[in-house]
């Protein structure tokens, strides 16, 4: 297996790495452990930013340049801070922002909007959420998206009727119970979390055609996936699914 010489583009260290050891949750570089995730989410946003993957260290400030991250690892998000007018924002503690209802003057302010691995965790339905994110973005804005996704047929959401819900334990194992807005009770189960309960819960298994779906219904042009290696940024995804992605609000022509 190829040993890869790579340079982080979040913390700027210089690693020696085995191919194998490139994983989309593994952290692989020596110094901030970042993982491929991560780097490809920063090398998406210089790409789209500047035209050329630049680290975090390499970056010039700026702060004409508004963005804004949902749950951003923090150290990026605190690069990120440093060098644009960048908030990094989340669903239950200051700075709070509510994807699924936004504060109205946040509507049209964003040069960038970062969002990985969050929207498998809004209740549904999702949509709302995709649609707010537009809204969010300025003419020409994008949006830095991750989630994960399969190649499956169909998207599968877990609880499709979510609306009243409360989390409690039964013999130790969490156990959702859901009030439908119907008045119908439903219990679910062998519950799966991303690294904690509440608003960890995973809601659903995007598949690639559903999320594509999702983007383009709320106003998103079609999405660029980071499919090809960027060694030299240490970013290899082995598999075609899970992909972080950037797309644009779609251009809305005039009549003439």
């Amino acid at each position: 297996m190829d040993m890869i010489e790579f340079e982080c583009n979040i913390c700027g260290q210089r690693n020696r790495v085995h191919q194998d050891q490139f994983g989309r949750e593994t952290g692989s570089c020596s110094k901030c452990n970042s993982t491929v995730r991560m780097r490809s989410i920063v090398h998406l946003l210089s790409m789209e930013l500047f035209g050329e993957s630049l680290s975090l260290t390499e970056m010039e400030p700026d702060k004409s340049i508004v963005g804004m991250g949902m749950s951003d690892w923090e150290p990026y998000a605190k690069h990120l801070a440093k060098l644009f007018s960048y908030t990094n924002t989340y669903y239950d503690r200051e700075p709070m922002v509510d994807i699924t209802n936004p504060d109205p003057s946040l509507i049209g302010t964003l040069d960038f909007l970062i969002s990985t691995d969050v929207f498998e965790h809004v209740a549904p339905p999702v949509n709302i959420a995709f649609e707010n994110a537009r809204k969010l973005l300025k003419p020409g804005g994008v949006f830095v998206f991750s989630v994960p996704f399969s190649l499956a047929e169909h998207t599968v959401e877990h609880f499709p009727e979510l609306h009243e819900f409360t989390i409690t334990k039964d013999r130790k194992n969490p156990v959702l119970i859901n009030t439908t807005r119907d008045g119908r009770t439903q219990e679910f189960r062998d519950l799966v979390f991303h690294g904690g309960e509440g608003a960890t819960l995973e809601m659903r298994i995007f598949n690639k055609h559903g999320l594509e779906e999702q983007l383009s219904n709320a106003g998103f042009a079609k999405p660029d996936y980071h499919t090809e290696p960027c060694w030299e940024r240490g970013i290899y995804f082995p598999q075609q699914w899970s992909l972080p992605l950037v797309t644009r609000p779609q251009t809305v022509l005039s009549a003439t």
